[in-house]
């Protein structure tokens, strides 16, 4: 009996039907899983080559929101291992730990992030999860209470007797606008992550970071004032605090990751999905960061070649200060000067004696900020 005749056969495999469609290709469900797990798997084979020059497997911290990007390269570094695993010779290459931020701690909190980490953490049962609040930053940054009070400057009155979860959020309800405050959450989360990682004893951090969500945080970096610490926070490359920063999904997009939940079935219940953008928010009450993601969202589905120049052309920067420069307590960022023409981001000269020690970006961003 005659092969059934396929209507638009997948240009991989020939065998089956083609369901999906991206960079000029058609493919299968399971030859589109093949062509995004290479793309991530390729960029981690890097770690099997630490392995053998070192002796033992790199410690890997990888931050997970429950999001799409992040669950997808869970789902793909977790069938990696699965797979070799199997195998009589075992090169996993990396030993992978998950750390998940309470988004409660953060904002309203919402009952579908609990059920949605116990599925995550029965559906990966081999693998350890750690979940912190957002005011464990306190404790894997221990100076983090006295950068804070300085950084919020004399007005800000800090009561030490009150819980750290109290005193982080009496510090973030001081923050006025709402790039402000997503900007300095950014900020606290990236710290706590890059704590906890060195607690562990791990080398890098793997972000679940797409290029869509690549570009759109180096155009956000620029506009904030950030632009000097573009060279780790979108880069792969060692960061201020010790622990290098690795962002695997750089060669997918955000939609494409989408694709791939839409074809994987264990993705189904353990993935929250994307608030849907809202066309009657008014543009005055989205934060920068915002912003530029409906941009980038919107136009690289016209120009997605573009849209990922901007991540690959952030990949290529390199830092031009040296050890010596002074960076800024709270984020790390060079604090650089602008009459020297350094090209770094810079600390605003202002009559507060504190507002010298931290960078341009952070200073904009403090409450009650004039810069």
């Amino acid at each position: 009996m005659p092969a059934k005749e396929l209507v638009r056969p997948c240009m991989d495999c020939k065998d089956a039907e083609a369901i999906l469609d991206t960079r000029k290709r058609h493919y299968c469900g399971e030859c589109f899983k093949a062509f995004a797990s290479h793309k991530v798997l390729m960029r981690m084979s890097k770690y099997k080559q630490m392995k053998k020059t070192i002796g033992q497997a790199p410690k890997l911290l990888l931050p997970l929101s429950l999001g799409v990007s992040s669950s997808v390269l869970l789902h793909i570094l977790n069938g990696d291992i699965e797979r070799q695993l199997a195998k009589t010779f075992v090169n996993i290459g990396y030993e992978l730990n998950m750390i998940v931020v309470d988004p409660s701690t953060i904002l309203t909190p919402d009952t579908k992030h609990d059920q949605v980490y116990e599925a995550v953490t029965k559906a990966f049962s081999k693998l350890t999860f750690t979940r912190l609040p957002l005011h464990s930053v306190f404790e894997y940054v221990p100076d983090m209470k006295e950068i804070i009070q300085e950084y919020a400057g004399p007005r800000y009155i800090d009561d030490e007797s009150r819980s750290d979860e109290y005193r982080l959020t009496a510090f973030r309800a001081a923050i006025s606008t709402a790039t402000s405050k997503a900007d300095l959450d950014s900020v606290l989360l990236t710290r706590l992550v890059a704590g906890y990682a060195k607690s562990l004893g791990c080398e890098t951090v793997i972000w679940g970071d797409s290029d869509t969500r690549l570009a759109a945080k180096t155009l956000a970096g620029v506009a904030k004032g950030r632009g000097a610490s573009l060279t780790w926070s979108v880069s792969d490359g060692m960061t201020p605090w010790g622990v290098a920063f690795d962002f695997p999904l750089r060669d997918l997009s955000k939609p494409e990751l989408e694709q791939f939940k839409g074809v994987c079935k264990e993705l189904s219940d353990i993935v929250i999905p994307d608030e849907p953008v809202s066309d009657n928010v008014l543009t005055k009450n989205l934060s920068i960061d915002e912003l530029m993601m409906r941009y980038v969202r919107t136009q690289g589905e016209k120009y997605r070649g573009v849209m990922a120049n901007v991540s690959r052309t952030a990949n290529k920067l390199e830092s031009t200060t040296g050890s010596d420069d002074a960076l800024c307590p709270l984020c790390g960022g060079h604090v650089g000067n602008v009459k020297g023409n350094s090209g770094v981001t810079v600390a605003n000269q202002s009559s507060d004696n504190y507002s010298s020690k931290f960078c341009y970006g952070c200073m904009r961003s403090r409450p009650e900020a004039t810069c």
